[in-house]
């Protein structure tokens, strides 16, 4: 093996120990690392923003449909104020958000058989939200809304309880 045949190649440069020398064909790699994290945690923080704001389009939906039900099913108008708004905010404090942060509007004619009601819910969430820190910015605000019809049939209401 020590002995080099006529007409074979000669010895090539990566067996020796010579080529891990020179700098020739180097890229670079420690200046990247500090972008390369830089771009994971902002990426990581869009991610986390994006899902927040999906969660909280859930919970704000379910807020304006327990609103809505509870509505539709109490037996006055007077009781009705009430009712709806314990089941809104019951319903945003179960999916984990801050029940004070919650706006509910109610548009339609309250009280009548077969009316139409619609519940509108608002909530305030932070731009960014971190774990154990709170949250910074002006907020993005989330909607949702219900919109159901008072039972024709329920007792102690105005109407001729006729939905045609």
């Amino acid at each position: 093996m020590g002995r080099r045949r006529r007409g074979s190649p000669p010895r090539r440069p990566w067996r020796t120990r010579a080529w891990w020398r020179g700098q020739a064909g180097f890229v670079g790699g420690v200046e990247v690392l500090p972008f390369g994290v830089l771009v994971f945690v902002v990426g990581g923080l869009l991610l986390g923003s994006a899902w927040a704001v999906v969660d909280a389009k859930l919970a704000v939906d379910a807020a304006a449909r327990e609103a809505g039900r509870a509505y539709v099913e109490s037996p006055d108008p007077g009781t009705a104020a009430a009712r709806v708004d314990d089941a809104a905010r019951a319903a945003l404090q179960g999916a984990g958000r801050d029940p004070k942060r919650l706006v509910l509007r109610r548009t339609g004619s309250g009280g009548l058989r077969c009316s139409v009601v619609v519940h509108r819910a608002a909530y305030r969430l932070p731009t960014i939200s971190l774990p154990f820190v709170g949250g910074w910015g002006r907020g993005i605000t989330v909607h949702g809304s219900h919109r159901d019809v008072v039972d024709p049939f329920a007792s102690g209401l105005a109407g001729d309880g006729d939905c045609a």
